[in-house]
């Protein structure tokens, strides 16, 4: 809202799943984000299944979840979530509507959730196992890869060379955060740590509990 009344170009945006749509909290963002024009972009992203309940239960079978965003008078769209230049047509969209302080945008991104909802979810306890082999929007990489190489930008050999520097990237990355230690080598940060970088000046209350602490 700092934005929007100093009238520069720095926006918000939020990420929620299907089932948190049926929480209060996202109705009171709706109102908020009308009433006050704020310059946000509100992203659900409708893959299908909240943590075990299937998104019918959030109330996704009897309207679509941007509908909810045309209900409180903002503007809102349902976008196909595997697909790499729609979404980021959507994105852009809102994004400079907000910017020119035009007000929010509610975004429904129609995905799926391929796996567990966290580790400690078992999805074929209320789903078929291969349940995501069968959604027909398909591989959001894959889809691009096939529609670049169609107009004649890529090609089958560019993406097998990417494929394998991105792995190895990450892999790098992985060596590198590994080389100060993890929880499998037992090591261990000292519990003072959890005060470092987070304020400039560390404020009383947080000193005091660092002392108490003994650290």
């Amino acid at each position: 809202m700092a934005s929007a009344i100093k009238g520069d170009t720095r926006i918000a945006s939020g990420w929620i799943g299907d089932g948190a749509t049926a929480e209060a909290d996202f109705h009171t963002a709706l109102t908020f984000a009308h009433v006050y024009r704020a310059p946000v972009i509100l992203n659900v992203v409708n893959n299908q299944w909240a943590i075990s309940s299937f998104q019918s239960i959030a109330g996704g079978e009897g309207t679509t979840f941007a509908a909810r965003g045309v209900g409180c008078g903002i503007a809102s769209l349902r976008v196909d979530g595997n697909d790499f230049l729609a979404g980021y047509a959507a994105s852009r969209w809102a994004a400079d509507r907000a910017r020119a302080n035009l007000g929010p945008t509610l975004i429904e991104w129609i995905t799926y959730r391929g796996g567990p909802h966290s580790t400690s979810d078992d999805p074929s306890k209320y789903r078929p196992a291969d349940d995501w082999q069968r959604y027909p929007l398909g591989d959001p990489v894959e889809r691009l890869k096939k529609h670049m190489i169609a107009i004649g930008i890529w090609s089958e050999d560019e993406q097998a060379k990417l494929q394998k520097q991105l792995e190895a990237d990450v892999m790098a990355a992985q060596k590198e955060a590994e080389s100060f230690g993890s929880l499998a080598d037992g090591h261990l940060f000292s519990n003072s740590t959890m005060f470092d970088d987070i304020y400039k000046d560390v404020p009383e209350h947080l000193r005091r509990q660092r002392r108490e602490l003994g650290v």
